[in-house]
């Protein structure tokens, strides 16, 4: 299973070999464990020798001052660190693992995209008492995008109410996953002792008197577990057969399976994402951690087990990029990150050459060269520098300045275009001012580098009340934001209460002629344009097409029309928000000999623009949020009906273990300080998470309200 170093992918000079390196994530829910588990393998690996812990703000990964003091992660964190399996297809061969341990909270839905983008394998956790959350189907979501191959680590065995084949059984029908036991728990609850092999068909019993989990007893499987262990080992055979032909012909002539043979066709059929290997554990209680390792190992594919990368050239053509220190250079930067002691750190994954320090490199996106002045690995916040990242490899580039998220970084000759991550638009806003002239200017290089570091981040300018508006995913990311601002770039500012960042559109098919016609003596101004708006799907943006015949309008006039209608476009005519969702056809105009101008077409498309707008019967949308709560059912009664207060739809409710779980769409203006409602109604034990879902249309009444409260704005002005 091995490849030799001097095979053709594989530098002489590189550490590990490709085919020994693993990029993964840590991803699940809220609360599931992630920043544990990745602090236990931290431990069990080497890398740091006293276990933190997330509760008491000692966890390596969360090394921001917000995280440990709220406890959870918001910004992933990349580690690397060595394992060596005991058993196994690559028994005794240290491996590299890249690892990155990335935020449970929708509000930093970003930072799970951008990791997931350039990972290529994950490990899913989920609570044993929970089983799948909503957030769970999120993050699973977002691997089905991105194509991860992944195994799943069923976390909190030890808890009261763990059942870990009730949570295989969630993955399965919850999120569709093939999902099979590779080990099974011995007890549960205060009785979880150990784990059942189902490939090797041995038991690892837990020393009580060993803390720190690293010594476990290897042993034959015990009577009153060995039926079960069969059962399940035949179905786990079962599910392998359709990925490797040669386990089916063993096992249907009824022939003995080896352990090696059972492996392989694990392999194959992860890499091929239709099979989910499932491992019980408890990683506060730090049992099942080394065989979560061990899976990665075995199980989880290197860079060259994956597909060719695509890129794209500037006519549009596709080419594969495949993993080969020899190959001409290519990185994609996924992450930006601002350092008080380096400056601008630009975390990349090299997906084809060698990045070197010292190198001239070319970004196909601003057409512009930069030379690497420093190259290092991150261990969570400390630095490592390195004077080579090889291919397979993620780094940190310092002091490159052109670079935003999702750029492709590559040699001058290759100009190809990785394919950046994607993320979702922001849903709400607040206001912000500064205290004084001194902080104006912190206050906007503050801005600038927070927006630079976060995608799902807007700096817009409210044209009407002046005011510098920030956006983002939820009230928890404005929070860290605001935080980040006054403690981390000491920014005296105020900010406003937060606001919803509406948007409209039509619902008509309507025209508008617009001219702009100025005549005072010498040269005019004369623009004409007549521009046909229609709606478009929900969802499917802004398009703006060109139908002008026989010259009406000279073409170097057109792309100022567009210019216009664009512009225009940013605020629209009910209250105000920008209008989205339509599409604009340019028909008809006329122009002037001498008159005629880009500026003046410009402003003509403007007000072809808002003459259609009265006429589209436009409307106002409203951000809708999938707000999931879980309640004791003795509160769901009253859950239910605040959320339906709310102006809320509730779309299912599930009982377990004595939980309610409600899912219902709610209007984000609703959900302020819900966190406090909610614990209210329910003494303190009910919780709950949201994501955006949609947009929908504004009832009249509150339509009143909001028209009412950007005039107030505006009237302030």
């Amino acid at each position: 299973m091995t490849q030799n170093r001097s095979s053709g992918r594989n530098s002489p000079q590189r550490p590990y070999v490709l085919e020994h390196m693993r990029n993964i994530g840590v991803a699940a829910h809220i609360d599931a464990g992630k920043t544990t588990t990745t602090e236990r393998i931290l431990f069990y690996t080497g890398v740091i020798h006293k276990v933190g812990e997330v509760h008491e703000g000692t966890a390596v990964t969360d090394w921001m001052e917000q995280e440990r003091e709220r406890g959870i992660t918001i910004t992933s964190a990349a580690i690397s660190c060595g394992w060596t399996t005991k058993h196994g297809l690559f028994a005794g061969i240290p491996h590299r693992i890249n690892i990155i341990d990335t935020p449970g909270h929708v509000d930093f839905t970003a930072e799970v995209e951008r990791s997931l983008r350039v990972l290529d394998g994950a490990v899913a956790v989920f609570c044993a008492v929970a089983g799948v959350q909503p957030q769970s189907e999120t993050v699973w979501r977002q691997m089905n995008k991105y194509h991860v191959p992944r195994i799943a680590f069923i976390n909190k065995m030890d808890r009261t109410g763990a059942n870990f084949l009730g949570a295989v059984e969630d993955i399965r029908t919850k999120l569709g996953g093939n999902a099979h036991p590779l080990f099974l728990n011995i007890g549960t609850e205060e009785n979880f002792s150990g784990l059942v092999d189902l490939v090797r068909m041995r038991a690892y019993i837990y020393d009580d008197g060993d803390g720190d989990g690293v010594r476990f007893s290897d042993v034959q499987i015990p009577g009153e577990e060995m039926e079960r262990a069969e059962k399940f080992r035949v179905k786990l055979l079962e599910a392998l057969v359709d990925f490797d032909d040669n386990l089916a012909e063993k096992y249907l002539q009824g022939s003995e399976v080896s352990e090696s043979e059972m492996r392989i066709a694990i392999r194959k059929a992860t890499v091929s994402l239709n099979f989910i290997g499932v491992i019980p554990g408890s990683a506060f209680k730090n049992r099942g951690i080394q065989m979560v390792v061990d899976a990665v190992v075995d199980y989880l594919p290197n860079p060259c087990d994956l597909p060719p990368m695509p890129a794209f050239k500037d006519d549009g053509s596709q080419i594969g990029l495949e993993p080969d220190d020899a190959a001409k250079m290519s990185t994609l930067a996924f992450k930006i990150m601002h350092d008080p002691y380096v400056g601008k750190l630009v975390f990349c994954r090299v997906y084809t050459g060698q990045l070197k320090k010292g190198d001239v490199v070319y970004n196909p996106r601003t057409r512009k060269t930069e030379r690497i002045s420093r190259l290092v690995v991150m261990k969570a916040d400390a630095r490592e520098d390195i004077d080579v990242a090889y291919s397979g490899d993620i780094c940190a580039i310092v002091g490159v300045k052109g670079v935003v998220t999702g750029d492709t970084i590559c040699e001058r000759s290759l100009d190809a275009q990785l394919e950046p991550p994607t993320f979702p638009e922001p849903v709400i806003s607040m206001s912000i001012e500064p205290n004084s002239k001194a902080d104006q200017e912190k206050l906007s290089l503050a801005l600038q580098r927070l927006a630079e570091e976060d995608p799902t981040f807007r700096i817009t300018s409210d044209a009407e009340t002046k005011q510098t508006l920030i956006s983002g995913m939820g009230e928890l990311h404005l929070d860290i934001i605001r935080d980040r601002l006054f403690r981390e770039f000491k920014v005296g500012a105020t900010a406003g209460k937060p606001r919803i960042a509406y948007q409209e559109t039509i619902t008509i098919r309507a025209e508008g002629e617009g001219k702009f016609i100025r005549q005072s003596g010498g040269r005019g101004q004369y623009g004409h344009a007549v521009v046909v708006i229609e709606p478009g799907e929900r969802g499917s943006g802004t398009q703006v097409i060109n139908e002008i015949v026989g010259g009406v309008i000279p073409r170097e006039y057109i792309k100022p029309v567009e210019e216009g209608i664009l512009e225009g476009s940013r605020g629209g005519i009910v209250a105000g928000y920008p209008v989205v969702d339509f599409i604009a056809r340019i028909i008809d105009g006329s122009f002037h000999e001498v008159d005629s101008s880009e500026l003046a077409f410009k402003m003509a498309g403007i007000f072809g623009f808002k003459e259609a707008m009265k006429k589209a019967k436009a409307i106002l949308l409203e951000p809708v949020m999938k707000v999931d709560v879980q309640t004791p059912e003795e509160y769901q009664g009253d859950v239910v009906g605040d959320l339906n207060r709310r102006r809320g739809q509730v779309q299912n409710m599930e009982n377990k273990h004595g939980l309610c779980e409600v899912t219902a769409f709610v209007p984000l203006e609703a959900m302020f300080g819900y966190a406090t409602d909610v614990r209210s109604l329910s003494k303190g034990r009910a919780s709950y998470s949201m994501e955006p879902s949609h947009f929908a249309q504004v009832p009249a009444a509150v339509l009143a309200q909001v028209v009412e409260s950007s005039s107030r704005a505006a009237a302030r002005t």
